[in-house]
């Protein structure tokens, strides 16, 4: 694709979605804020490092004005029945259906994810608002017999309050979504902090919100906040105004937030860290496993956090099956993220390229042996070979996670070494075991199988359905987002009991006689 032609594309992408390509402010409270703060964030193309738009960082002053509104908002809308929520947040799913194009190409624009999964992103979040939808009708709560005659018990649930959501930049639609929507139907206001690196996604997102809520009256329920720096994260994760701060990034920022959070009584939503293993057995469907491994690791250029990081197979198949995987490595087409075909686009920023570079450094002077790619790409953007490392058990670095398409290649004896090998990192998001052997799938799902929070058969660990809670166990933070039962993070449980008798007798057999 030529220069001109993506300057036209951006352009179109930009100006269907609402965005003029000049500066915009950094801070909505419904609608933009008249006040623009100093210095500009540039969103860049990583495919060639273009300035796509530039955005004024939020003041502190629109930040104030953004988080006052929204809770202002949250006081009517907690009021409002819940499957009348629903029916406003499925008038949004159809706004996300009608910019579907347009706002997945500006994911492939701003963060190089391809063409697919671009429009992916978007197609998540239209199914979960659709499951928030359907949801909107089943907060359910629990009725319990009481000890004592004439009571009656049950539990119910009420909206929490203003959720703060801090988003990475890899799922620049998705992961807000994940929160916002469920939140909303649970009767939640939000204000969220995007990364920096794609504001102009979160603006597009916001603003298709936005015309739903203004319509009926709501208008600032949700708030943005975009910043150059930690400066407003830091004020959110201390605001007493969140009662919940869902955060996703690395396990570092994490394990601040956490602390912070729950310094002042908060609850907090972790997604933070992954180092995900496949293990393929002797008896592995071994076409299936190639195409998922294929994927895992590379798609989205390995900046998933539930991508392949790590592969153990068993030592009868390793050598063919290396040699396989190899060969699918050369066939990856690597370029532009929207032209047809490309499979792998580039990394986010030139930052994620040097700790690629780092990284490889460091696996091979351990003892690691690069068996293909290993280098950047010498052209304009991002952009690097993905690459494959033959690994040595004991080695540091595979116990790291390195936001970038390097898998580490291991083998095993026996499916107790493979599962011991793969759970032995700090993080415990993703995980999956290619097998035709019931015996060995049963295992690796047993309470002495895999220890994350996410267990896979014959699929790999990267492309987790809505309708399954998601998140992980160990340094990734514990958090559960979109489907399940994840819907009660958002709201405060309440349990009631109703005496409708003539008597006021005491649990557990207690006796007060006045």
């Amino acid at each position: 694709m030529s220069d001109s032609a993506v300057s036209v594309s951006v352009s179109q992408v930009l100006s269907s979605l609402g965005i003029a390509d000049a500066l915009l402010p950094g801070a909505w409270a419904g609608a933009a804020l008249d006040l623009l703060g100093d210095g500009v964030i540039e969103s860049r193309n990583p495919a060639d490092g273009s300035v796509i738009g530039r955005v004024s960082p939020c003041t502190d002053e629109q930040y104030e004005v953004v988080v006052a509104r929204a809770q202002a908002q949250f006081e009517r809308w907690r009021l409002i029945p819940a499957p009348r929520r629903g029916e406003i947040v499925r008038q949004m799913a159809e706004g996300f259906r009608k910019h579907k194009v347009a706002l997945g190409h500006l994911v492939s624009l701003e963060v190089g994810k391809v063409a697919s999964e671009g429009a992916g992103e978007v197609q998540e979040t239209i199914d979960i608002a659709d499951f928030a939808v359907g949801l909107s009708r089943q907060l359910y709560g629990l009725a319990m017999h009481s000890e004592r005659p004439g009571h009656r018990m049950y539990e119910q649930w009420h909206p929490l309050g203003l959720i703060s959501v801090i988003t990475a930049f890899n799922f620049p639609n998705a992961v807000w979504a994940w929160n916002a929507l469920l939140a909303c139907v649970c009767g939640d206001g939000v204000v969220w902090k995007p990364s920096h690196k794609a504001p102009l996604t979160a603006i597009a997102t916001h603003r298709i919100c936005e015309e739903v809520l203004a319509a009926h009256g709501f208008s600032g329920l949700f708030g943005l906040v975009i910043g150059k720096n930690r400066a407003h994260a830091e004020k959110m994760i201390r605001d007493h105004r969140f009662p919940l701060v869902s955060a996703t990034g690395s396990t570092n920022m994490g394990r601040h937030i956490g602390t912070v959070v729950a310094e002042r009584f908060g609850r907090s939503l972790l997604e933070l860290g992954g180092n995900n293993a496949i293990i393929v057995t002797k008896d592995a469907d071994l076409d299936l496993a190639l195409r998922g491994i294929t994927f895992g690791a590379v798609g989205t250029a390995g900046q998933r956090c539930t991508s392949t990081r790590r592969v153990y197979l068993q030592e009868s198949i390793a050598a063919e099956f290396t040699a396989r995987l190899v060969k699918a490595y050369g066939q990856v087409r690597i370029g532009d993220p929207l032209q047809p075909g490309t499979l792998m686009g580039p990394l986010i920023d030139n930052d994620a390229v040097r700790c690629f570079e780092e990284a490889i450094i460091t696996a091979v002077a351990q003892g690691g042996r690069v068996l293909c790619g290993g280098k950047r790409i010498d052209r304009p953007g991002s952009y690097v070979e993905p690459t494959i490392i033959a690994i040595q058990e004991g080695m540091a670095i595979v116990k790291e996670e390195t936001f970038a398409p390097i898998l580490y290649v291991g083998t095993f004896k026996t499916l107790d070494d493979a599962i011991r090998m793969q759970n032995d990192v700090p993080q415990g998001l993703s995980s999956s075991i290619f097998t035709t052997n019931f015996q060995s799938a049963e295992q690796f799902l047993s309470a002495v199988g895999s220890d994350c929070g996410i267990a896979n058969v014959n699929i790999g660990t990267s492309g987790a359905e809505i309708g399954g809670a998601f998140g992980g166990d160990k340094e990734t933070g514990g958090g559960r987002e979109a489907g399940s039962d994840c819907w009660k993070q958002y709201m405060r449980r309440q349990t009631c009991t109703l005496n409708y008798s003539k008597e006021l007798p005491l649990a557990q057999g207690v006796n007060f006689d006045i």
